[in-house]
């Protein structure tokens, strides 16, 4: 951490890694993308981007990350993820491979691709709870939704109007953070603030 700034990390595996960049040095932060563990090591925070999870599980365990980012979770790193980042993050995903391995981090249930294919993308809004303002442009593509949470998970979020109007697509479990969406697409920078600021609390 240099002069108040938090170096936060975007695991740059596969998926919307420069748009996290961008969207988290317009939020304030130093953000670099992460590949290797020395890399991992320089960060007070991670962004697990959009992409595909199946992949980014695979390429974890290529790159030898995926116990020095657990042993990161443990010791309490504040990790984000955005789509596939949430799946990875979750405890439970429905309807993933069964070779699927994420880090376990927040305890929900996730339903991979839970609002259908690549055509079914769509947009809607969401109002995330500590986010000041109007609600979010909230933009689902192939997205998994939160289909059960456990104790000390917080609900940020939910799909505001619409077919999947109530759904679960944003939440919070400490220093661990998911969305659903994809706000690195739009020009609203107010959620990866937050993430900021979270890191910026935790340092």
């Amino acid at each position: 951490m240099t002069s108040g700034t938090p170096v936060i990390g975007v695991l740059a595996l596969q998926g919307d890694v420069r748009e996290h960049l961008a969207a988290l040095v317009a939020a304030g932060a130093d953000a670099r993308p992460v590949r290797r563990t020395r890399e991992l090591d320089a960060v007070d925070g991670l962004v697990i981007p959009g992409g595909e999870s199946t992949t980014i599980s695979k390429l974890v365990d290529i790159f030898e990350l995926r116990e020095p980012i657990d042993k990161r979770i443990a010791g309490g790193m504040p990790v984000y993820g955005s789509c596939a980042g949430m799946i990875m993050l979750a405890t439970e995903v429905l309807d993933g491979r069964p070779d699927q391995r994420g880090f376990d981090g927040i305890a929900m249930t996730v339903r991979r691709n839970a609002f259908g294919r690549q055509v079914d993308s769509f947009e809607a809004p969401v109002s995330i709870t500590g986010v000041e303002g109007e609600p979010f442009h909230a933009v689902f593509i192939r997205a998994p939704w939160v289909e059960r949470v456990g104790d000390g998970v917080e609900v940020l979020g939910r799909v505001g109007d619409g077919p999947a109007a109530g759904r679960i697509v944003a939440v919070r479990q400490g220093n661990l953070l998911a969305t659903s969406f994809h706000p690195e697409l739009t020009g609203d920078r107010r959620l990866h603030a937050y993430f900021v600021d979270l890191v910026r609390s935790a340092t």
